[in-house]
């Protein structure tokens, strides 16, 4: 068991039959009263995002999770293959489970998955991934100085707001945590 304190973000707990990944916490403690524990989580089967609050001193059961590293491959709309670099077995991940998370994705790329009772059910990716931008607007001559973005698709498919200098056929570093646009690596 694990106390309702002890959540953070990235803890995954048990709940009434499902498995939940915290995205969010909050503590609250008012002048009188037990503290509330307020957590955002995503249900890790179906992809489904809760608002749950708990009493301080409350508990949920905690989840036995096995990680692996693996290497992506290919998916066929609905599932995400990979590689276990171990064994070389190829486990498949749900459309679902993948949540945002597939716009990063790129052939050959590592991440870690996590396994709950033998089913994969999440995946960690490195904290930036290089992209090719495919689509770009073309920039008017002026509008750099003000610090104006625009949206690119790069080659997953992916739209990030980047610089207006940003051009089709340039590498772009995106932070997998936020979506975000970090820097030009090459052009």
């Amino acid at each position: 068991m694990i106390d309702v304190n002890d959540l953070r973000k990235g803890v995954t707990f048990e709940l009434e039959g499902n498995l939940f990944k915290v995205l969010d916490y909050s503590h609250h403690k008012p002048g009188r009263g037990n503290a509330t524990i307020r957590v955002k989580a995503r249900n890790l089967r179906t992809g489904a995002t809760i608002e749950k609050t708990f009493q301080s001193g409350q508990s949920v059961q905690e989840a036995r999770l096995e990680f692996i590293n693996a290497q992506y491959l290919y998916n066929d709309g609905e599932t995400y293959y990979f590689m276990n670099q171990e064994t070389f077995d190829q486990p498949g991940v749900s459309k679902e489970a993948m949540g945002s998370s597939a716009g990063f994705l790129k052939e050959g790329m590592e991440v870690k998955i996590t396994y709950y009772q033998n089913e994969p059910i999440d995946i960690e990716l490195p904290t930036t991934v290089d992209l090719l931008v495919t689509e770009a607007e073309n920039a008017v001559r002026g509008d750099t100085a003000t610090g104006v973005t625009k949206k690119v698709i790069v080659e997953t498919g992916m739209q990030v707001d980047t610089p207006y200098f940003v051009t089709a056929g340039d590498i772009i570093r995106v932070d997998t945590r936020t979506g975000a646009y970090v820097t030009r690596v090459q052009n």
